[in-house]
């Protein structure tokens, strides 16, 4: 005689179906997870890309006196704006001028703004030591 177990009928339908939604449910859970990760990337190469610009920017003047041209700020880091204030120091840093740079980009829909300063000689101070 031949007799056949109908206690377990439909169970590997059951595990398959559990097995593939539960595969279904990791790989929308990775994929958040990996946006979330490339839209911290692009923040974190935004941010970068703006201490490098307002750095540019003070080592310029620092330098040689001069900013750097808005032509060449555009070429080399397109999408971020740069800003200078140069105004005199006090106290132990008179006779030194304070350059205050910020430069800011967008990041998707965050603002990034950066702000560096650096004390550097006067103009006049460094046309008398020439």
């Amino acid at each position: 005689m031949y007799t056949t177990n109908n206690k377990n009928r439909g169970f590997l339908l059951t595990e398959t179906i559990v097995a593939v939604s539960l595969l279904g449910l990791l790989l929308a859970g990775l994929a958040l997870s990996l946006r979330g990760l490339a839209k911290f990337n692009r923040y974190q190469l935004v941010r970068q890309r703006c201490v490098a610009a307002a750095q540019a920017q003070i080592d310029s003047i620092a330098t040689i006196g001069e900013a750097v041209s808005d032509e060449d700020l555009n070429r080399l880091w397109p999408g971020i704006s740069v800003s200078v204030e140069r105004s005199p120091g006090t106290g132990q840093w008179r006779g030194l001028d304070r350059l205050d740079v910020t430069a800011s980009g967008k990041s998707f829909r965050k603002d990034v703004t950066i702000q560096l300063s650096r004390y550097v000689q006067t103009n006049e101070s460094s046309a008398e030591r020439m």
